[in-house]
């Protein structure tokens, strides 16, 4: 049979269709004859033609992987003896390959004769043999590196010695491909051996990037797989490998592939050990290097990546150094503390680059300070803002001068302007004249849609900054989105989506009664639009702009409820976008038989479900819109609640966690609306409906909380939750056992007992990132406390809180973060005024002073601001709450606060603690010493909110002692008070006449007199 198979073979080579389809009937035969294993093994060691030999090695590795256990033992040693045979005078990679399908099957220690060949050849004296024996030990490690664990130790010990080797570059290439094969599967013990080798590596790969470009791009993959699969091996060499992947990065001698691996490495190490980076002092030298690669000009006679780009202006997709750069400034926002990370870069791209290069001759220049501007705006808010003086006068220059052609770099400066502006507030005021003058401009007098839409979007976060100071633009820009909204040409479909969604923030921000005459205009703009044109981008455009005309005119929205929510219910019905793929072996072989279906212990092809991103944004708007617009139309959406609330919740098991996130958002809107209602409207019905709505909802999300995989999910249900607690107060407790199961929930994560706070569960993140996430899901899960605490009696939440404060008390020792300090102290002076509120309260918190007063007396001491804030707030409500035992120990540590304090936002907590003690118990106070002191502070400066506090104790005292204000008070709190009645008939005008004129003729006069005077 070996002869004729063979011929068969050979025929297979001819240039003739003919021959090779004759010749493929017969080898489909041949296969089907048991002795064609053997056959293929003589042919392999025997043929004198290499293509012959070759094609017998490729179709005897198939059958092998594809049939090795129909195999009969015999013909298995036939091939493994063959295989070691060719092995001892040639290695092609056909043959490594079938050596390491051979792996698969047989573990090394039943075929030590391969091992024998592996230790022969790597340590053979002969550098072809020893290049020839690390190919197929990469091949065979490639395929199933596990079974070689035994051996890890002496492998570590061949790649030190092969590593020195700097005169065989594939000898290197080959140790450090296998070296990546086995990173993941060392354990303790080999991390010694490895992390010497790293200074080894490092060698070697400047060496392999001299020999072989490409090769090296590939090795380089290493450093990637030491930091993921075992991070503390490279912490020691973090430096020298920073150093060298800065090295490679910024060499433009080299190929555009391996400069961009040596980038990512950084990207990927910022990620991992940010902490380390800024230890080690490395992040100056990593700013100073990248940055001329971001800024650097094109070869003479090539284009900048940012201008290859189509008519979009969306660019390319090809990978670049510039690119790569900028990646690693993204990351280190993302992954590096503000305050640490913001004076580097402030000094670096501002004081030596940023002004500089805004305003550069280069437009590459320029493009990669925009770049870095919006970088620095979206994720180093609100240090970066403090600098609005010095960069919204260059901001503007540049958009003054835009070339409409060039749309890459347009796109950069429409990018870093609305991340810097977001979040200006009203100091956005004095650039509006010239930001809506560009922006109108950009409307009215250019062709080009991208620009039309990228002003279009500038828009809508002017207008979240400037608010109602945006209104004297409001009518040329509501005409240009009109215009923008009229047309149903596919080319203005992205210009659409944005104009709408800058609708929506316009409804949102300008006020209601500028947006309200518009209202209903704007829902049949909507409604047009999906009438005619059925775009999932679009319509959920069309959601939140309904939902948005909802919050300030719902009455707008009532007489369009049956289309607006049959459209949305479609959304959350339909299947449109989702596709089952599937997974097929795209390799034809050709050798199969017909009728062999087993599969071998080979995993079964299981259908895997994709969905388009526009449909999944789709349904999760419609989720969000759905909610919003319940609670905002109240009682004419009524008739819609019980389809919507079925569709929703079928959502909860979505298989995309924002879709997820959204319906239960949802749900717990339709519980508020429900309850709105039946405020509103307290009938029996209405009050049934409400419990069952609870009894659903509020199980669901408690199972949730504990059996959900995604962090972000469980994070909105516990948001959601809390927000229907604090709506429905009582109600949502109505259940016997409901008090039980959510206090239980909360204590489940304040322990991190839940699924998704499993070490385990999410295999990207690194220790920081969860360690930050957890926190933000137990500072949801303990706002939910003081909210319980003021929806039920005191006496029957006391067993809970019981159980639940020592959690919070743990993270106000001195060894916590600031956060953890400031949300423990801030949660706990929450849960006492929560308390003050409700049946026995009082009582409780009379219980539990000896427990919180030393917590908080430590917080008023503490270094941050924001702890000694809160724990200032948490000492007030404690004295409301329990009236007097504790009065002299509080009036101490507040004397002494006053004296010291710098911060103005303590002050002004200081001086609301003050009159909760008098309105709590206004004899316990001394206050000849006290009222002096608090009006001597005010008014107040930063907390606004606590003036409710103030004036309540200032009428109090008015009516208990007014010789302490008309019987010669001190100057400076006399001319404090005048100060602060001042300052509320300025803010509060009408509400100040009314209580004037309450006032018998002469006190009026008086008073009066005294403000007009100051």
């Amino acid at each position: 049979m070996t002869e004729e198979l063979e011929r068969i073979l050979s025929q297979l080579t001819q240039p003739d269709n003919e021959v090779i389809q004759q010749a493929t009937v017969l080898l489909k035969q041949a296969f089907k004859d048991p002795g064609i294993i053997p056959a293929l093994c003589a042919v392999m060691c025997n043929s004198q033609d290499p293509q012959v030999r070759q094609s017998a090695t490729v179709m005897l590795r198939l059958r092998v992987k594809k049939h090795w256990k129909k195999i009969n033992p015999n013909d298995r040693e036939s091939v493994l003896f063959a295989v070691l045979l060719l092995c001892r005078h040639t290695v092609r990679h056909s043959l490594s390959q079938l050596c390491a399908v051979m792996v698969k099957h047989e573990t090394p220690d039943r075929w030590p004769a391969l091992l024998e060949l592996l230790n022969e050849s790597t340590k053979s004296s002969n550098a072809q043999d020893r290049q020839v024996g690390l190919l197929l030990l990469n091949k065979v490690m490639e395929s199933n590196p596990e079974p070689f664990k035994p051996h890890y130790n002496q492998l570590l010990q061949l790649f030190s010695s092969v590593l020195q080797d700097h005169s065989n570059p594939s000898a290197l290439y080959y140790c450090i491909l296998t070296l990546t094969s086995i990173t993941a599967y060392t354990g303790t013990e080999e991390m010694a051996q490895m992390r010497s080798l790293v200074p080894s590596l490092i060698v070697a790969l400047k060496h392999l990037i001299k020999a072989d470009q490409d090769q090296a791009s590939e090795a380089m993959e290493v450093l990637n797989e030491l930091m993921e699969s075992e991070v503390s091996i490279i912490v020691p060499h973090v430096a020298d490998i920073v150093h060298f992947c800065l090295e490679v990065g910024s060499d433009t001698s080299l190929s555009d592939s391996l400069r961009v691996k040596g980038l990512s490495c950084i990207a990927f190490l910022i990620k991992l050990k940010s902490k380390t980076v800024l230890k080690q002092k490395l992040l100056n030298p990593i700013l100073q290097t990248i940055f001329p690669v971001l800024t650097a000009s094109p070869p003479p006679g090539e284009q900048d990546p940012e201008d290859e780009e189509d008519d979009s202006g969306d660019g390319t997709d090809d990978e670049n150094p510039k690119h790569t750069a900028a990646q690693i400034i993204d990351t280190m926002a993302l992954h590096m503390p503000p305050e640490k990370l913001f004076h580097h870069l402030y000094v670096l791209f501002y004081e030596i680059a940023l002004c500089q290069s805004l305003s550069d001759s280069n437009q590459v220049v320029r493009s990669a300070a925009l770049f870095a501007l919006g970088q620095f705006s979206e994720y180093l808010q609100p240090e970066v803002s403090k600098y609005c003086a010095e960069l919204m006068p260059l901001l503007l220059g540049y958009l003054s001068s835009l070339n409409d052609t060039k749309v890459g770099h347009v796109t950069k400066a429409f990018y870093a302007l609305e991340n810097f502006m977001e979040n200006l507030g009203a100091d956005i005021e004095p650039y509006l004249p010239t930001l809506m003058d560009t922006m109108l401009s950009a409307l009215n007098n250019t062709d080009n849609l991208k620009i039309k839409e990228l002003a279009v979007s500038a828009i809508g976060a002017i207008a979240n900054a400037a608010k109602e100071l945006l209104v004297p633009y409001f009518p040329p820009v509501i005409e240009s989105l009109k215009g923008f909204l009229t047309t149903t040409t596919e080319e203005m479909r992205s210009l659409q989506t944005q104009s709408l969604d800058t609708l929506s923030v316009l409804a949102r921000t300008i006020g209601k009664d500028v947006f309200s005459p518009l209202a209903a205009e704007c829902v049949g703009l909507g409604l047009n639009l999906t009438d005619t044109i059925d775009d999932p981008d679009l319509r959920r455009c069309t959601y939140s702009l309904y939902s948005a005309v909802s919050t300030v005119s719902p009455d707008c929205l009532i007489p369009h409820l049956t289309p607006i929510t049959t459209i949305m219910l479609l959304a959350l019905k339909s299947n449109e976008g989702i596709t089952a793929h599937l997974e097929e072996d795209k390799t034809f072989v050709l050798l199969d038989d017909d009728d062999d279906d087993e599969n071998e212990n080979e995993e079964q092809n299981d259908a895997e479900f994709s969905v388009e991103n526009a449909y999944i944004d789709e349904k999760e708007d419609a989720c969000d819109a759905l909610g919003e617009i319940a609670f905002n139309t109240g009682a004419a959406f009524q008739p819609f609640l019980e389809s919507s609330f079925q569709q929703v919740y079928e959502l909860r098991d979505f298989p995309h966690e924002d879709v997820r996130r959204a319906a239960f958002g949802a749900m717990g809107q339709f519980c508020r609306a429900q309850h709105k209602v039946w405020k509103e409207n307290p009938t029996e019905t209405n009050h049934q409906a409400l419990l069952k709505l609870l009894d659903v909802v509020l199980p669901c999300f408690l199972e949730t909380v504990r059996k959900e995989t995604e962090r972000q999910v469980v994070m909105g249900v516990l948001e959601t939750m809390n927000g229907v607690i604090k709506s429905c107060k009582g109600e949502a407790f109505q259940n016997p056992t409901r008090l039980k199961d959510v206090s239980h929930v909360i204590r489940d994560v304040l322990k991190k007992k839940t699924v998704c706070q499993d070490a385990g569960g999410d295999e990207a993140d690194d220790e920081e990132q969860q360690a930050e996430y957890d926190a933000m899901l137990q500072e949801f899960a303990g706002e939910g406390i003081p909210l319980v605490a003021s929806s039920v009696p005191a006496d029957s939440f006391a067993p809970f809180l019981n159980d639940l404060l020592p959690l919070i008390m743990a993270k106000a020792k001195s060894s916590c973060p600031v956060s953890d300090r400031s949300f423990s102290v801030g949660t706990i002076g929450e849960i006492l005024q929560a308390l003050v509120s409700v049946p026995g309260g009082r009582g409780v918190a009379g219980r539990l002073s000896n427990r919180l007063l030393p917590v908080l007396v430590a917080g008023v001491r503490d270094s941050d601001a924001e702890v000694r804030n809160n724990s200032v707030f948490g000492l007030g409500c404690l004295a409301e709450a329990q009236r007097s035992r504790d009065y002299p120990t509080m009036l101490s540590v507040f004397s002494n606060m006053l004296s010291k304090e710098s911060d103005l936002r303590v002050i002004d907590n200081l001086c609301a603690a003050l009159c909760r003690m008098i309105l709590s118990n206004v004899d316990a106070v001394p206050l000849d010493h006290v009222v002096p002191a608090l009006v001597g502070h005010l008014p107040l400066k930063e907390d606004l909110e606590e003036n409710k506090t103030v004036f309540s104790c200032l009428a109090l005292l008015y009516k208990h002692s007014p010789l302490l204000f008309f019987s010669s008070p001190p100057s400076n709190a006399q001319s404090a008070l005048v100060a602060l009645l001042k300052e509320f008939a300025q803010n509060n005008g009408a509400d100040f006449q009314a209580a004037v004129t309450s006032l018998p003729a002469e006190q009026q006069a008086h008073l009066s007199a005294a403000v007009a005077a100051s």
